[in-house]
């Protein structure tokens, strides 16, 4: 009979620790350190194919800094209160001016006199909106939101007081600005009713939304026929401009421009630039070559930002149809603003009609509901 002597005794060394590796203690070590093995193998693995990203972007950066010199013509608009900064950007050389006639920023700036009242006494507004007419238009939230002050306070009346001695001194001189007598007497009309308004409510130490409202409704007139004033000298500046530049440049180049417009988001659909640039291009080919990019605040150089987005758009152009020649709905994502995911995404999310320009919330996303979750290819559950 075997004994346990004999057994150890007729092992060799690396029979014994050939079996302690096989202890559970060992092994349970040798699978911990595989694990770690597999972990920075699949860490490796996925910095790899993380760096194929990186390296695309690195060479379409390069693409598009060196085809911003090859831009031409351009035409940059950066919207502002002098009826915009227009720049034309042709065969390397660049022209900026403003074109539009002073009467422009003089009727816009007196019609911008209840936004002015109203900046100053909106967070002392009360969050009760009283019956006035368009009441049901007002959101309790967005008025909660700007309201954020309390309505017993009084701080607003040195402001507006301030802001009623700047409007006295443009009214005394509405005579000698040289402006058309419509526009003298539609101006005369909203700085005496602002002024009116800030002296009865500064008097009592209080306002309400129906008494701005009062107020806002009297000068209305006033500012329509400052509105007619500045279009009428919008019109006229912008189409002289494009009407110089497109002799200087000639047809054939003029035929091919590209515009962007830069605005902010609250203009930036239907900009009053884009419309009188529009017709001035070749219908052919403003709807890809006229462009409105919306800007959070003014810029430091609209300029090279237009450009640089100019840049993407066109290099995107061409490249949308070599990369996705067969599929003209995936092309046509990646060379407008719509996100390569989108039809996607809402297909997931059971959307009624996945690429349409208004999306629908699925059942169960709507106000205060939660969110739904995405299910392929069947609606949401």
């Amino acid at each position: 009979m075997t004994t346990r002597r004999r057994f150890l005794g007729g092992t060799t060394a690396a029979g014994v620790v050939a079996g302690l590796a096989a202890s559970p203690v060992a092994a349970e070590g040798g699978s911990g350190a595989r694990a770690g093995d597999a972990a920075a193998r699949r860490g490796q693995a996925r910095d790899a194919i993380v760096a194929v990203n990186s390296g695309m972007r690195s060479h379409y950066a390069a693409l598009k800094s060196d085809l911003i010199a090859q831009l031409s013509p351009v035409l940059v608009v950066q919207n502002d209160a002098r009826g915009g900064r227009f720049t034309l950007v042709h065969d390397g050389r660049q022209e900026s001016l403003h074109p539009v006639g002073e009467v422009f920023e003089l009727a816009k700036s007196v019609s911008h006199v209840p936004l002015g009242v109203f900046s100053v006494i909106a967070p002392h507004l009360s969050e009760r909106v009283p019956n006035v007419p368009g009441a049901d238009r007002l959101d309790a939230h967005d008025l909660a939101m700007v309201a954020f002050k309390d309505t017993a306070t009084t701080d607003w009346i040195p402001p507006l007081r301030q802001y009623a001695d700047t409007l006295a001194v443009a009214r005394r001189q509405l005579d000698q600005a040289g402006i058309p007598p419509e526009m003298v007497v539609s101006c005369a009309r909203v700085l005496d009713g602002a002024l009116s308004f800030i002296e009865v409510s500064t008097a009592a130490r209080s306002f309400d939304i129906r008494s701005f409202e009062d107020f806002s409704r009297g000068v209305y007139a006033g500012i329509r026929t400052n509105m007619r004033y500045a279009a009428e000298a919008q019109i006229a500046g912008v189409q002289g401009v494009l009407r110089k530049w497109r002799a200087r440049i000639g047809e054939e180049a003029w035929m091919d421009l590209y515009t962007v417009v830069l605005s902010q988001w609250a203009t930036s659909e239907l900009n009053q630039n884009s419309i009188i640039i529009r017709p001035c291009m070749n219908p052919a080919k403003v709807a890809t070559h006229l462009i409105d990019l919306p800007a959070a605040e003014p810029l430091s150089d609209p300029v090279f930002v237009a450009l640089d987005n100019l840049a993407r758009i066109v290099q995107d152009n061409i490249a949308a149809e070599l990369v996705f020649p067969s599929d003209r709905a995936a092309a046509d994502a990646l060379k407008g603003p719509q996100d390569l995911l989108a039809d996607e995404i809402l297909e997931q999310l059971g959307a009624a009609t996945p690429g349409a320009a208004a999306y629908s919330a699925p059942a169960g996303a709507g106000r205060g509901g939660a969110c739904p979750v995405a299910r392929r290819g069947s609606a949401p559950q």
